[in-house]
């Protein structure tokens, strides 16, 4: 039969460079499609931006008997027969550090996907950097950058992505500190309890967290039939299957109670989980996520498709 999809093979040290270079050249289209995507999620929407201490303007509103007279903006409220509080906006920043997994598990793309894991990974770390940017937060990278907050801050995320050293496995976060946000964004196929293992750690430390599962839709659906040879992208490792038709149901068992596991373990810790499959939006991600790092969790989240 035809081939499902398609992995760049593991490669030796001697070509890490080919890798890096490979990935260097998929960041420009990623941030471009993650501009386009943040500038359609962020039409119309104040994000995290709430009312509080702070020099710039937010919003007007009404004014509510037992207010303070200083509050009302005399020049607003002369328009008409009400009157009007001038309120400006809270500006404690905060800070939220975004990692995706560059792992070789990461480059693959079936024939029923439009993009690879890889490349979605990208877009939504970069697009949440732009709407979390334009909200005055302040971002980071573990490993990759330290904090910045600034207008250009997905671009410079995206530079320092390019010139980042190929790494596989979750990011070293000892250099984190304080009360942060953390969005992991990978496709966590290793065992569950081994992914707990480095995660809870992070969230006895007081870190707020947010996982991103990205999988391909082949990865799901297992559409495989007749002899079929699959390869491990991390170890090499092959396995060869008569007919793997035959295999389907079990596999699809497993890998669901994987997942399912995970997001149990995680939400029974406080951290939020969201699924995201690359034949669907990843819009449809961005906005979950970014709703439970405004404390607003989705009533439904329709990513799973």
């Amino acid at each position: 039969m035809a081939s499902i999809g398609q992995i760049v093979e593991q490669t030796p040290g001697s070509e890490v460079l080919k890798r890096a270079r490979q990935r260097a050249v998929l960041v420009p289209d990623c941030m471009v499609e993650a501009k386009r995507i943040a500038n359609t999620v962020i039409a119309g929407w104040h994000g995290r931006r709430k009312r509080g201490i702070g020099e710039n303007f937010w919003q007007f509103r009404p004014y509510a008997d037992g207010e303070s007279f200083s509050r009302i903006d005399w020049r607003r409220s002369a328009r008409d027969d009400h009157m009007y509080i001038r309120d400006r906006e809270w500006e404690a920043a905060h800070t939220v550090w975004l990692w995706a997994d560059m792992s070789p598990s990461m480059m693959y793309k079936s024939t029923l996907a439009s993009v690879s894991k890889e490349s979605r990974a990208l877009v939504l770390m970069l697009a949440l950097a732009e709407i979390l940017a334009r909200s005055g937060e302040r971002i980071g990278c573990p490993g990759i950058m330290e904090p910045v907050s600034a207008r250009n801050a997905a671009e410079r995320l995206a530079t320092a992505i390019m010139h980042a050293p190929i790494t596989e496995g979750l990011p070293d976060t000892r250099m984190i500190r304080g009360s942060s946000d953390i969005v992991l964004i990978g496709d966590f196929l290793d065992d569950a309890d081994r992914v707990m293992e480095r995660i809870t750690p992070l969230a006895r430390r007081g870190l707020r967290g947010h996982v991103v599962e990205v999988a391909d839709p082949a990865e799901e659906t297992f559409p495989y039939t007749g002899r079929t040879e699959f390869t491990d992208p991390e170890t090499g490792e092959k396995l060869t299957s008569g007919r793997a038709e035959t295999l389907r149901e079990d596999y699809q068992q497993a890998y669901l109670a994987r997942r399912d596991s995970m997001s149990d373990q995680l939400r029974r810790m406080g951290w939020s989980f969201t699924h995201n499959r690359t034949d669907r939006l990843a819009s449809e991600a961005l906005v979950a996520v970014h709703m439970h790092l405004s404390g607003m969790p989705p009533a439904v989240n329709r990513s799973a498709g």
